[in-house]
């Protein structure tokens, strides 16, 4: 993966600074916040975590956490499964964190619950790692993720391909944890569906040049390249060389694609017919309250990559650890199925304060989340919502939620 390092605004800069140097005092509780900072998926680190600081400040202001004030501290796994491994070991015992949230790539995730997390009985909460590999985990009931699994994605990508009028695609993923599990779903289902995959092509990463790959994918003239890849990888280096040498002009992509970085290097008007999967969340009460607070503090939620599930993941940890009433970490770890889910009164984002004086009260709550509803499964997975994406301007549209 590409281990450059990433361009943060100013203020986004100030931000991770203050998350990552805010010493505890003796009262305060401490939150692991583990992110692919710098790596393949760099750019979309800077507005989550402006969602992090959101959940963080909106804790704070609403009467803190246990007996002081929440502070989140930050590993970075610099994209790689060491990396990972490395930032985790220092949240876990060096910063004694109670609970994680992170990592966001499904590599990462594994490799840090693998070793570190799952051992030591820390729960995680993944905003985005989708690797069905998590779904059979054996984690003592300590990991668990906000988004669908590619198990899901895969299957409504392939009925989105053929619900377009797509037939025929070649097909070309990543060797890696995210992209091989999803490319595989996507491929039974498609051609369970009536769709043929004129070529299909497993491509590493970090390469100069695809363009051996483009030659055997392009070759029966498919009507699309299905591409399921980093942008900030091997993603843009493809849809580049496949555009400037004639040999796919429509691309279809997942959530690990769907970056601005690809926008930005091709230009919207190379994209015009291609479209894309991602996570993302149904209409609600929960999601309106959150693009209210997000936008008051960050001016806009436009083309800001899965931040209602960066929200989501801190605010579930605190609950956690405030339902608890300590820092105890399989306490915290039970307590977390505790106010995800039914019954008990709802808690929307901004209602921290509400949901500390009900649990102070012993009263049960039940977090809807930005995202949607935390019904975490026995296996600490959530159904989620895919949503249909195409570019349009400068950014990326939403025109709609696919269901298989």
């Amino acid at each position: 993966m590409n281990m450059r390092r990433i361009l943060l605004t100013t203020a986004s800069l100030a931000t991770l600074a203050a998350l990552t140097a805010t010493p505890a005092l003796a009262a305060d509780t401490k939150i692991g916040i583990l992110f692919d900072v710098t790596g393949p998926i760099a750019s979309f680190i800077p507005p989550m975590m402006d969602a992090v600081t959101l959940a963080n400040d909106e804790v704070n202001a609403g009467g803190g956490l246990l007996d002081g004030q929440m502070v989140t501290v930050v590993g970075d796994t610099t994209g790689a499964t060491q990396g990972a491994v490395d930032a985790a070991t220092k949240l876990v015992n060096i910063e004694n964190v109670p609970i994680v949230a992170g990592a966001l790539m499904s590599g990462t995730t594994l490799a840090a619950a693998n070793a570190v997390t799952i051992p030591a009985g820390v729960p995680l909460i993944s905003p985005t790692a989708t690797s069905p590999d998590f779904t059979g985990l054996k984690d003592n009931d300590t990991v668990f993720r906000i988004v669908p699994s590619d198990a899901y994605q895969g299957v409504v990508l392939a009925k989105l391909v053929l619900d377009q009028g797509i037939k025929t695609v070649a097909l070309t993923y990543a060797n890696n944890d995210y992209a091989t599990p999803l490319a595989t779903g996507f491929a039974e289902a498609y051609k369970a569906g009536g769709g043929m995959i004129t070529a299909e092509v497993k491509h590493e990463e970090k390469q100069q040049s695809y363009m051996a790959e483009l030659g055997t994918l392009a070759k029966d003239k498919p009507e699309a390249l299905v591409l399921i890849a980093y942008a900030g990888d091997s993603g843009t280096t493809i849809v580049k060389e496949a555009l400037e040498n004639d040999l796919f002009t429509r691309f279809v992509g997942t959530d690990g694609l769907r970056d601005n970085k690809l926008i930005e290097q091709i230009g919207a008007e190379n994209l015009a017919g291609s479209f894309f999967t991602s996570p993302s969340a149904p209409e609600s009460d929960a999601a309106k309250a959150f693009e209210a607070l997000y936008t008051a503090k960050f001016q806009t939620t436009k083309d800001k990559i899965f931040i209602g599930q960066t929200y989501d993941s801190v605010m579930l940890a605190a609950l956690a650890v405030e339902k608890a009433g300590s820092t105890d970490r399989a306490k915290v770890r039970d307590a977390l199925r505790e106010v995800a889910s039914a019954p008990g009164e709802k808690i929307l984002p901004g209602e921290w304060k509400k949901a500390k004086e009900l649990i102070a009260a012993g009263k049960d709550i039940d977090y809807s989340g930005a995202t949607g509803e935390m019904e975490f499964d026995a296996n600490g997975d959530i159904p989620g919502v895919i949503g249909h994406f195409v570019v349009e301007g400068d950014g990326y549209k939403q025109i709609g939620l696919v269901n298989p």
